[in-house]
């Protein structure tokens, strides 16, 4: 028995008062179509079928080549969107499972108790449904006296009695192929003009068959956002799950309200993630670290026993043991080695630090290598930048960099070397050589210690 996977994603969502399709807005960092593409992985057995209209071409460019698109020209209904995939899946499934791209929050496992619970049963329709106080525009569940499912009703057109019944349709089904190719030709036009999938409920009814709908256990799950209220409420519910796979995997999470977790991170056991943190992107993190709080990790990668404070990092590396903050800035390009310390108010660009060294407070790096073990002095600048190209900084292992050091790139410092406090290093510094002065010039060589 072979199932095959729609996803409706061409609406425009003009509640959302927005120049981007809804389904691209984002929800724990990513869109809510790529959300509602995970929910599918794995339970159909071929790419879903993504049905695509308006700003077709950023939807196609958000999801790539997971999945085969079918484009609706023009939007009318929900119905008329489902047979916009019949080209491409017909006669090539023996059921379909169709959802909604703006239904983020829709877990895997509600799909697989769907798919199973229509499996049982004999009827070409399967549904599913929630019990709420808020209806958010879902249409209406109507069962007759012995309580199965005669038909669905769009909140646009339900009288007052209809719209006093608090089940909702959640927009997810599982449809015997054929069948629902056949019902889609005899789906009628609505007073505005759409055809609407729901009606194919109200067709199996009149057919005799006995609609079956899986109830969610959470309302949460059917969370669809219409317009950025209900983004919010989505994005919060998200957030909690996310957090709360973390704790369950060993991850402490001192304030989950506060802490923005988004979809690809990872974080190792026995870390601790402070309040008013924010973990965005690829961003990977070691154990036995502590992140936070008020700190920002942006695509980065992260050791084990990392301490960050206050601090904000993008597309950095960070090794085992650092310490940093707080009110660090690690920029593109920044790789810590090692055991490397930074203090307040540190900022890093395009650099390598080597094992050990310590950067002191109010201190610049750009566009440098610099060695291991090295002393850089608070108030230390790399002057990188001539007004038109970057250049590089060379430093070796043992410097010692007074406060207050200009590095007028560019620059070598020989290994062991020390400048004094306030120097403005022009020219190339040797091994074990003290230079001091603006411009900076030998004072002496030093001897090399064992």
């Amino acid at each position: 028995m072979t199932i095959a996977s729609i996803i409706l994603a061409a609406g425009e969502g003009t509640r959302m008062r927005s120049k981007m399709p809804k389904v691209l807005h984002k929800l724990a960092g990513k869109p809510m179509v790529w959300h509602a593409m995970q929910a599918v992985r794995g339970l159909v057995d071929s790419p879903p079928v993504l049905v695509v209209g308006f700003r077709a071409d950023a939807v196609k460019a958000a999801i790539g080549d997971q999945a085969a698109y079918a484009l609706q020209h023009e939007q009318l209904g929900t119905g008329h969107a489902v047979a916009a995939a019949r080209p491409i899946l017909e006669g090539k499934a023996d059921q379909i499972l169709v959802t909604f791209a703006d239904m983020p929050l829709l877990k895997k496992t509600s799909l697989v108790d769907l798919i199973a619970l229509h499996r049982s049963g004999k009827s070409p329709v399967t549904m599913m449904s929630f019990i709420g106080e808020e209806a958010r525009g879902f249409g209406r569940v109507v069962r007759d006296e012995a309580g199965h499912v005669t038909a669905i009703v769009e909140q646009v057109v339900a009288t007052p009695e209809q719209l006093a019944i608090c089940e909702y349709n959640v927009s997810a089904y599982c449809f015997e192929a054929a069948w629902l190719w056949s019902a889609l030709e005899r789906i009628p036009l609505s007073p505005k003009g759409e055809y609407y999938l729901t009606d194919v409920v109200e067709l199996a009814a009149a057919e005799g068959f006995k609609v079956a709908s899986l109830v969610l256990d959470d309302p949460d799950d059917a969370i669809g956002p219409n317009n950025r209220v209900h983004l919010a409420m989505a994005e919060k519910v998200m957030r909690w799950r996310i957090n709360q796979n973390w704790m369950l995997e060993g991850v402490t999470i001192v304030d989950p309200d506060t802490t923005y977790i988004e979809s690809d991170v990872v974080i190792g056991r026995d870390t601790v993630i402070h309040p008013n943190t924010h973990l965005r992107g690829k961003t990977v993190i070691g154990e036995d670290g502590q992140i936070g709080p008020d700190t920002t990790v942006i695509d980065s990668q992260i050791g084990n026993r990392v301490e960050l404070i206050s601090s904000v990092l993008e597309s950095a590396q960070v090794a085992d043991d650092v310490t940093m903050g707080p009110f660090c800035h690690l920029r593109k390009g920044a790789i810590l080695d090692q055991g490397v310390h930074l203090g307040n108010f540190a900022e890093v660009k395009d650099s390598y630090l080597g094992v050990g060294t310590k950067m002191g407070h109010f201190s610049y790096i750009g566009n440098a290598t610099i060695g291991r073990d090295v002393n850089i002095g608070a108030g230390t600048i790399t002057c990188n930048y001539d007004g038109e190209k970057k250049h590089p900084t060379e430093i070796g292992d043992e410097v010692f960099l007074g406060s207050d050091t200009m590095l007028v790139a560019p620059v070598k410092i020989g290994d062991r070397s020390i400048t004094g406090a306030g120097a403005v290093v022009t020219h190339d510094v040797p091994p074990d050589t003290l230079v001091i002065g603006v411009p900076a010039k030998e004072k002496c060589k030093l001897e090399k210690s064992d």
